[in-house]
């Protein structure tokens, strides 16, 4: 277990720092580089994990976490994502609770505090990982001080991890290397006693177990810290190459090497990790229910490909590009599908030699990890090799099909293992060119600088949704996501006339890209442009037959065209794919009015109030028509019925203060208007309702005056004019017949 000093590590120039220091200097450096993402708004996928998920909300019960998925959906569902991180949904209920509602402040700065905190712990991981593991009086004492140190400024400085860090939703990645960290770390501690079965406190490998599920419970990458304590156990505590462990277990030529294994007890702590890993699997297979998640073409184009040679060959340009964004992390966008990597098709592609280079590198470093004299190279490159690559295998489309093409996120753990690898790769550099030191030192000051510059420009971009989308058009011009999310965030700030330029490029990139046709037609709608907007959602429907929301606008457009049956029809398809829909069974009561089936409207109301009870304009609207129909009594029933609900919605007031006007119950009227009033006291037609009121009441001054306050919020309200008017006539002729 012991390890002879590092030779290369005090060449590093770096100072060599206490362990504390090392650490505070390595939280310091994290929160240097993404500090200014803290007053960052809820971007992308925020939108739907943490805005739109009901499991945040403290009223929602706490058992809803543990059976619906990380965006909020129940995991039987056939819809669910069937991401489990149940940890990871409790601290953003944390964060509401704390904040009081949904406000970013409080969710970024507690992810900026998750990665400094990752960043310090990983000196330790580093130091063992680098220097090895050897204990004095319990101690464990750090060979490699200084390429720990640098591993760990240049893990806490790398841009990839920008989108964990920034983006809200990367919390699961923070927390599950958190675990990760905790677990590995826990298993060494095991080893304290030394190597033999007797010394080794399998307390800590338990702990370590229970640490690996928590980080599973965070993000299912979790699982692979059982990989890398495996791998650490084999070639660093028990000193064994991988090849020599083969043989001595199958070849079985040497029984003294065996009885080794056995004394120190590796194949039972292997064993172990096996059987907890496959236990870990078994269980979250059974808690997805239904099975895998169905994603499409869109989301991994390359796992639909039916030439297994393409996409085989597209995988590895998958796997080359993430290798380059470690490498260079300056081109880096939100979102790399829908052709932001176009599918290599042909063995003549371009971009072939990229992943001959990949794996010549690989290779080159396998030979050196296996074949290498060096005993402490061969142990170093293993290490960084298996941390870079076991904790991305869940990612890379083996075991089975992956939601995105490159997602920057997922590499947030493999990451470390590359700044390990190059941190071994900068020490051996000063080592053997040691008279160029300032050369080296310069260079690595560049390298640093650039990193927290990237980090701070990119940190910025998640800032906003404007900022975050419009940053990715030079990024991944031929994305279609991205001009739809450009034009999404034009739109919902007004911008409808710029938004129609992204949407229509959107779909010109992607022509079966349906929700961008149903955004399209929307605007287009909303600009009286019917004809192009039925024909938009008409093809989007026709692509898509279960797209509810489609269908639904459909109806929309072909009722403001008229076309009464069609839009019933639509509307119908809509219900049919979405059970509870309670908007279209308002839009299509507001239909059923126009045809005069005001049963039939009613009824659509009352399923849209049933599905949603909060749904003011249903409730309003049921209002609205029975008063138009003479049937205040009932009128009068639904709104009491819907305040007790809604009890501060000011229409829904307004309108019930109408109803019992006509009904003569003009105090408890007055109090309604007066009410709406104090709510939104701008209101003309409730100026100018109040007035009526008083009209009828008989309280002509306070009538005069409320008519007049409706005119000066709305002068060209002809009905309150007229009666005004014939407010002012009769108050005239009360003053010349009361006139002495």
């Amino acid at each position: 277990m012991a390890q002879t000093e590092v030779d290369w590590d005090h060449h590093i120039p770096l100072p060599k720092l206490a362990p504390v220091k090392a650490k505070i200097t390595l939280a310091l450096v994290a929160l240097l580089c993404f500090i200014n993402s803290y007053d960052g708004d809820f971007v992308f996928d925020d939108s739907e994990a943490i805005v739109n998920n009901q499991d945040l909300n403290p009223a929602t019960p706490l058992n809803n976490i543990w059976g619906n998925d990380f965006w909020g959906s129940n995991l039987s569902s056939n819809n669910s994502h069937k991401s489990y991180r149940p940890l990871t949904v409790l601290t953003f209920r944390f964060n509401y609770l704390m904040a009081g509602g949904l406000h970013p402040v409080g969710f970024h700065i507690l992810n900026i505090g998750l990665h400094s905190l990752i960043s310090a712990l990983m000196f330790d991981m580093f130091s063992i990982l680098l220097g090895g593991l050897t204990y004095v009086n319990r101690k464990r004492l750090n060979h490699v001080p200084k390429a720990s140190l640098l591993a760990g400024i240049l893990f806490a400085a790398h841009p990839i991890h920008t989108e964990s860090v920034a983006g809200i939703v990367g919390r699961a990645d923070l927390l599950c290397a958190l675990f990760f960290q905790l677990s590995f770390l826990t298993y060494c501690k095991a080893f304290r006693g030394g190597t033999e079965r007797e010394n080794i406190a399998i307390h800590w490998i338990a702990v370590s177990l229970l640490l690996c599920s928590a980080a599973m419970l965070c993000k299912e990458q979790g699982i692979t810290v059982l990989g890398v304590n495996a791998a650490f156990d084999v070639l660093l505590i028990c000193n064994v190459n991988v090849f020599e462990l083969s043989h001595r277990l199958f070849l079985k030529k040497k029984t003294a090497d065996v009885s080794e294994l056995v004394r120190t007890g590796l194949l039972t702590r292997l064993a172990l990790l096996s059987l907890s890993g496959a236990s870990l699997l078994y269980t979250r297979w059974k808690i997805m229910g239904t099975g895998p998640p169905a994603f499409t073409e869109v989301d991994n184009p390359a796992s639909f490909a039916e030439n297994v040679f393409l996409r085989i060959v597209n995988y590895n340009y998958y796997y080359s590009l993430n290798a380059w964004l470690l490498l260079c992390p300056w081109w880096l966008c939100f979102d790399w599908s829908m052709g932001c990597v176009p599918l290599i098709k042909s063995a003549f592609d371009w971009r072939m030699p990229w992943l001959l280079l990949l794996w010549s590198f690989l290779i080159g470093l396998i030979n050196q990890a296996i074949c290498s004299q060096d005993s402490q190279r061969r142990r170093t490159l293993t290490l960084g090799l298996v941390l870079l690559v076991v904790p991305f295998l869940p990612a890379c489309n083996i075991f089975f099909r992956v939601g995105f093409v490159v997602a920057e996120r997922v590499l947030y753990l493999s990451s470390a293992g590359y700044c390990m690898l190059l941190a071994y790769a900068l020490g051996c550099c000063c080592c053997r060119w040691s008279k160029h030191k300032g050369l080296l030192r310069a260079l690595l000051l560049a390298l640093l600088c650039v990193y927290v510059a990237r980090c701070s420009m990119r940190s910025h971009q998640w800032r906003s949704e404007q900022s975050l989308f419009t940053s990715a058009l030079s990024v991944c011009p031929l994305n279609a996501k991205v001009h739809y999310n450009v034009g999404k965030n034009l739109a919902d700030r007004g911008n409808t006339s710029a938004a129609i330029k992204y949407y229509r490029e959107a779909v010109r990139l992607h022509p079966t890209y349906v929700h961008a046709m149903n955004n399209l037609g929307n605007i287009l709608k909303e600009r009286n442009e019917l004809v192009e907007a039925e024909d938009l959602l008409a093809k989007a429907v026709h692509i898509q037959p279960d797209f509810a929301a489609a269908w639904m606008n459909l109806g929309i457009v072909q009722n403001s065209l008229r076309k009464f049956e069609e839009a019933e029809q639509s509307y119908w398809n809509a219900i049919r794919f979405r059970k509870k829909y309670p908007d279209c069974y308002y839009n299509l009561g507001r239909l059923y009015v126009d045809l005069n089936r005001h049963l039939d409207a009613l009824n659509a109301w009352r399923n849209a109030t049933m599905l949603k009870p909060d749904h003011s304009l249903a409730w309003n609207n049921m209002v609205i028509l029975l008063d138009n129909t003479g049937n205040l009594a009932q009128a009068e029933v639904i709104g009491r019925e819907a305040l007790k609900l809604l009890p501060k919605d000011h229409t829904i007031m307004f309108s019930l203060a109408n109803v019992l006007g006509k009904l003569q119950k003009y105090e408890e009227s007055e109090g309604f208007f007066l009410h709406a009033l104090r709510i939104n006291p701008n209101s003309a037609s409730c100026h100018g309702n109040l007035a009526v009121l008083y009209h009828r009441w008989g309280k002509l001054e306070l009538a005069k005056k409320h008519y007049e306050l409706s005119l000066k919020l709305d002068p060209e309200a002809l009905g309150t004019r007229d009666n005004y008017d014939m407010l002012q006539r009769k108050l005239d002729q009360l003053y010349r017949t009361t006139a002495p």
